[in-house]
């Protein structure tokens, strides 16, 4: 058996201690540094050569900076003769940029897919991918987990005394496959929201709710970000009749005036995992940690076991 190393990028350094420490290793030691020019530079301080290496590095917010260091430091480990490489995304950055959506776009999803496999990793572990084609954007075995017993444990806690009053909403007819799929795990209710987008100021706009509202909603998605869609949402359920509304979702991005849209929203919790630091102090804001999920597929990757018991279908 190869020996196991965890390798932590500067995007999410606690997730990646709290992995390590899961795993029952220490993280190893890698050194990145600039010039004065920004250049990134890294340098791997310990052997790494015929070891299993994980390197856990989700593509937040900087984006470019933290995608240019997980790409460095893949290359460096494959130069150092590692003798497996997998890139841990929990977060994988341009992946609302799926496809094109107008005329000369790029499809920036695959030109980043394109870099990362270029830097040498043999497989690649991501959570909760914005859109599923962009598994196949890569020529390399891709593990995407779903962080749905996650999110159901806590629900099942929350809302253990009002199923028959509760219903999953998602957030439009394409996130629809994953409100349906919790709504079914948990017995609940489902109904989605019929929104358009459009290149705006307010990309988003509900069009329609479609199903049946009860007295609990909860808005599913895997992103939120300005807060701008998840807000105009629970305010259109409001009117419908829901009496309180939660939010989930797996990456809280929560950028420009996200965090004062929720405050002022009929939203009364707003649920995120770690895989992206979460910085905010709003009591609003529940985060869930995906370390177990995450540290278990790692374990179960290494030890050459099934990883399929943790997907939820």
């Amino acid at each position: 058996m190869y020996k196991l190393k965890v390798f932590s990028g500067n995007a999410n350094p606690q997730l990646s201690l709290a992995i390590a420490q899961y795993l029952g290793v220490s993280l190893s030691p890698a050194q990145i540094s600039r010039f004065s020019d920004g250049e990134i530079r890294v340098q791997i301080l310990e052997n790494v050569r015929g070891a299993d290496v994980f390197v856990i590095q989700p593509t937040c917010s900087p984006v470019n900076d933290n995608l240019m260091e997980l790409l460095i430091i893949l290359d460096a480990l494959r130069r150092a003769s590692a003798k497996r490489i997998t890139a841990v995304i929990p977060y994988y950055g341009y992946g609302r940029q799926d496809r094109q959506t107008g005329p000369r776009q790029p499809i920036t999803a695959k030109l980043v897919a394109d870099l990362i496999v270029s830097a040498g990793p043999h497989r690649i572990l991501t959570l909760d991918l914005h859109a599923a084609q962009i598994q196949g954007f890569f020529n390399l075995p891709l593990d995407n987990l779903q962080p749905d017993p996650i999110i159901m444990h806590y629900l099942r806690s929350r809302l253990d005394l009002v199923v028959n009053k509760s219903v999953i909403v998602a957030l439009s007819a394409e996130g629809a496959r994953r409100g349906r799929r919790l709504a079914r795990k948990l017995n609940l209710k489902f109904a989605f929201i019929d929104e358009r987008s459009v290149e705006r100021e307010e990309p988003y706009e509900v069009m329609h709710v479609v199903g049946d509202i009860t007295e609990y909603a909860v808005l599913v998605d895997d992103i939120i970000d300005t807060g701008a869609g998840v807000c105009k949402a629970a305010v259109a359920v409001q009117e419908k009749g829901a009496q309180h509304i939660l939010a989930c979702a797996t990456h809280g991005i929560f950028s420009g005036q996200a965090i004062e849209n929720i405050e002022q929203s009929p939203l009364e919790e707003v649920m995120v995992t770690n895989s992206i630091p979460i910085k905010s102090k709003s009591k609003k804001i529940v985060v869930l940690s995906v370390v177990p999920l995450m540290g278990e597929t790692i374990r179960r990757i290494h030890n050459e076991e099934s990883v399929s018991t943790l997907f939820v279908s």
